[in-house]
């Protein structure tokens, strides 16, 4: 079992940066691709980015390429998602994912809230 933490949500005001954070202590890391997903109430929870094991490869949903990045340090055992530009749009809670094979597992999500 994979436990994910993810950190860094909050109120931020439109306009400003906001970096999440997914950390976990299995030692098996390295071996996950890593995604973000969010959710808003009463929609289907829809993919925001993944990046491989490696973190050579990135795949980002249409809605966030070039305002969103993902990076991961396998030394540490954490993914991190830093979003620019934010708007009311990325106001969601959102979920860090860890998969290999058949196996998957989420994180509890962070609220991002995006005051105009």
């Amino acid at each position: 079992q994979v436990q994910l933490v993810e950190s860094g949500g909050g109120l931020v005001q439109a306009g400003r940066s906001l970096r999440l954070s997914c950390a976990t202590s299995t030692r098996t890391f390295s071996y996950y691709s890593m995604g973000w997903f969010r959710q808003t109430p009463g929609k289907e929870r829809e993919f925001v980015v993944r990046i491989g094991h490696s973190g050579c490869s990135t795949y980002y949903a249409d809605s966030v390429k070039g305002l969103s990045t993902i990076t991961r340090d396998n030394a540490k055992n954490t993914v991190f998602l830093t979003m620019s530009s934010l708007t009311a749009e990325n106001t969601a809670v959102y979920y860090c994912n860890a998969g290999v094979g058949a196996y998957d597992y989420w994180g509890q999500g962070t609220q991002v809230t995006v005051s105009s």
